[in-house]
């Protein structure tokens, strides 16, 4: 099979979108994602997956931290700005949570801790145990969703 009838293939599954964060050398540092799951309840524990070609990956083999926070509908830019679909990355204005940075007015903020390292074709599973975690509870607010190349609202 060719790579794009593999991708067309995987964007025919609806996921949620979320930034990685972690520090290094005391600067901030992000990149969209959608490859992110929960794992286990039992620890807590979620997975992300990164590319090798990245600049996040070496920042999250270096720091063993990181954050995730699930962006809400309202967020588009900041997640193509963190897709590098848009300048001023350096300039953006995280807020901190247990001392990680992270995108304000996301849904929801996990502070994790590297406990594992996977390494899969071209990129490394990151699975980290959830220290913490905070929620926006605002009732009207909806996940932004990514669906066959294109952001996405839920529809009702």
């Amino acid at each position: 099979m060719e790579d794009i009838e593999f991708r067309q293939a995987m964007g025919k599954f609806s996921t949620g979108i979320t930034i990685i964060t972690t520090e290094d050398d005391g600067k901030p540092h992000g990149m969209t994602a959608n490859a992110f799951m929960s794992v286990s309840m039992d620890p807590k524990l979620v997975a992300i997956s990164v590319d090798h070609k990245t600049n996040m990956y070496e920042k999250m083999i270096n720091a063993k931290k990181y954050a995730v926070s699930i962006l809400e509908t309202s967020q588009e830019d900041i997640s193509r700005l963190f897709a590098k679909q848009m300048a001023g990355k350096e300039n953006f204005h995280f807020s901190t949570f247990h001392n990680l940075p992270v995108i304000p007015g996301a849904l929801v903020h996990l502070a994790c801790d590297v406990v594992q390292e996977v390494k899969a074709g071209d990129h490394t599973i990151f699975i980290g145990e959830v220290k913490d975690l905070a929620m926006e509870h605002q009732e009207e607010k909806e996940p932004l969703l990514y669906y066959r190349g294109h952001y996405n609202a839920l529809r009702r």
